[in-house]
């Protein structure tokens, strides 16, 4: 057991440094990249890979801005857009993933406003035929109008840019200030918004914010449910359109414990269904969710909006569908880094978090996971820093091999039947980690000192105890001691006559079987060759290994066809 100290120690050490990781003393970039990395790849293999109907997203595409113009359009388009939409279509829900922050001009009102204000403030017949115009040329107030009383949820963006200001108009908050005094929840705070103009936002039935969460490696796998602003507490378009799907019900916060002081944390968010169920949607620590990808792009029908205002959509392809309304033309810059694509529309994003949540297909990010780490470092560690040491190198590979697998398998488990997502990487970093110290410190240190004693003592003494000297090596070396040895000598009786009758060939050959079987049967009873004197052997026990049972004399046999004579 002396032996193994070193490694128990190195062992102990990784195990620690991992540990500090696990329990958020410190993160090591390196593990939570792995982490990232893991959990694309599990994304990836586990993916539905079909195309959702009930959500379609209508595309400001290459082919609507070739045939509309530039964006941002004119509100009476909008205005018309939204008619055919629910008039013609019959479309269940609209949710828009673009901001209509500033006024539209394009129709030329606000020209003929100065005009009549102006130089032609005295001429009647302009002053009426302007009083009749305006509800055309007013295009802010046809979109108005056109979204009133319509299941339609405008989308904003936060921003986190110091001292910036903000725009348009802020939607209600679903939590006001101090609603999670004494939890401990990380809420993604911002310090501005750009919002939608105020009589847009007045007419819409809601509107949620389309910021997702960017990790540091620049993937989207998170949007935060709720976000922090000034105190108060904002709603995700993907959660808003979610509600008013369900009839608007009040947002429930989820905590597993009884009060504050037992567990702080959030955990998930109810939304009351108007059949009576509850949809429970899975929240980190942060009160996000993760984004739960279908597939890689196109996942839901892609309708171009300049097909719909030309009346070329078969009606069914929209009647009691959920629509989105985004961009994927690259110019509008709304693309976006994923785990399953590195130019992922920002749009089917929220489609992806719209038809999760009605399947409730989320994968589940909780704070407990924490200590899910922390005793997968602890157990796979402690199993491999403490047990292989004293195995073989093969028996070794098959533990870390089987310990591996065993992670995974777990880890897979988790994922597949309950939806929870368990950290991996530091597992498997501490046992591949382990794994290779206690593989390298047999090969560089352990073997080294093997070929040590193999040199020293090799000529003479038997591999095995070799091998037994190289689990206590300071306790061998070449220098001399005193101790009580069994020495044997041992001669061929009559050599002397024997050697004259026979050739020179025949003596050394019968030399090398006589010598070969004597020593084989001296390593045979763990003794060391001291020398061959002509057809003389000698060999002593009790060094270098100590030999309690050979401090008496032992006679060796073994050699029945031999003469022999001992002194």
């Amino acid at each position: 057991m002396k032996q193994y100290l070193p490694r128990y120690g190195l062992g102990l050490l990784i195990i620690l440094v991992l540990l500090g990781h696990s329990a958020r003393f410190y993160q090591i970039p390196f593990i939570n990249h792995m982490d990232a990395l893991i959990y694309d790849a599990k994304v990836r293999l586990t993916m539905p890979r079909s195309i959702d109907q009930r959500v379609v997203i209508l595309d400001i595409d290459e082919k609507s801005l070739a045939e509309q113009g530039r964006w941002p359009w004119g509100r009476d388009k909008l205005a018309t857009l939204m008619n055919k939409l629910f008039d013609q279509y019959g479309v269940r829900l609209v949710g828009f993933d673009v901001v209509f922050a500033e006024p539209d001009e394009s129709s030329g009102l606000k020209s003929l406003e100065s005009l009549a204000k102006n130089e032609l403030k005295d001429i009647p017949g302009f002053q009426t035929a302007l009083r009749d115009l305006r509800p055309l040329l007013d295009n802010d107030a046809r979109f108005a109008a056109a979204l009133k009383n319509r299941p339609v949820i405008l989308g904003y963006y936060f921003s986190s840019k110091e001292g910036g200001a903000s725009s348009g108009a802020a939607p209600d908050s679903v939590f006001p200030a101090g609603t999670f005094s004494g939890r401990r929840i990380a809420f993604t705070q911002w310090v501005s918004y750009g919002g939608n103009l105020p009589e847009f936002q007045k007419a819409a039935a809601g509107a949620g914010h389309f910021n997702p969460l960017v990790d540091q490696d620049g993937t989207s796998r998170r949007v935060p449910l709720l976000v922090e602003y000034k105190g108060q507490y904002y709603e995700s378009l993907a959660l808003a359109m979610v509600r008013n799907l369900l009839g608007g019900p009040p947002i429930t916060p989820g905590y597993p414990g009884s009060s504050p002081a037992s567990y702080a944390a959030m955990e998930w968010l109810d939304l009351q269904a108007a059949g009576g169920g509850v949809m429970r949607i899975p929240v980190d620590e942060n009160a996000a969710t993760l984004i739960p990808y279908r597939g890689f792009q196109g996942s839901f029908p892609y309708i171009s909006i300049t097909d719909v205002l030309n009346d070329r959509v078969p009606k069914d392809q929209l009647a009691g569908r959920v629509i989105v309304v985004g961009t994927t033309a690259p110019g509008l810059m709304d693309l976006r880094a994923t785990p399953v694509g590195a130019a992922y529309p920002g749009v089917e994003i929220h489609a992806n978090l719209i038809a999760g949540m009605l399947d409730g297909a989320i994968k589940h990010k909780a704070p407990y996971i924490l200590g899910a780490d922390v005793l997968l470092v602890l157990i796979s560690g402690a199993v491999m820093a403490f047990l292989l040491p004293m195995l073989s190198p093969l028996r070794a590979t098959l533990v870390g091999v089987l310990l591996l697998l065993l992670a995974l398998i777990v880890n897979f488990s988790f994922w597949h039947v309950s939806n929870v997502v368990l950290p991996l990487a530091n597992g498997i970093i501490a046992i591949v980690l382990l794994y290779a110290t206690n593989m390298s410190w047999g090969y560089f240190v352990e073997s080294r000192t093997k070929r040590q004693l193999t040199g020293l003592f090799g000529q003479y003494v038997p591999p095995e105890l070799v091998e037994e000297m190289s689990r206590d090596p300071e306790n061998y070396s070449m220098a001399g001691r005193k101790a009580e040895l069994t020495v044997l000598f041992s001669d061929v009786r009559g050599f002397t006559t024997i050697s004259e009758g026979l050739e020179p060939d025949q003596l050394a050959s019968l030399m090398n079987e006589y010598l070969g079987a004597m020593t084989v049967v001296v390593r045979k009873h763990r003794g060391t060759l001291d020398k061959y004197i002509g057809d003389a052997i000698m060999a002593f026990w009790g060094a270098p290994v100590d030999d309690p049972g050979m401090r008496r004399t032992r006679f060796v046999q073994g050699w029945k066809c031999m003469s022999h004579s001992t002194s």
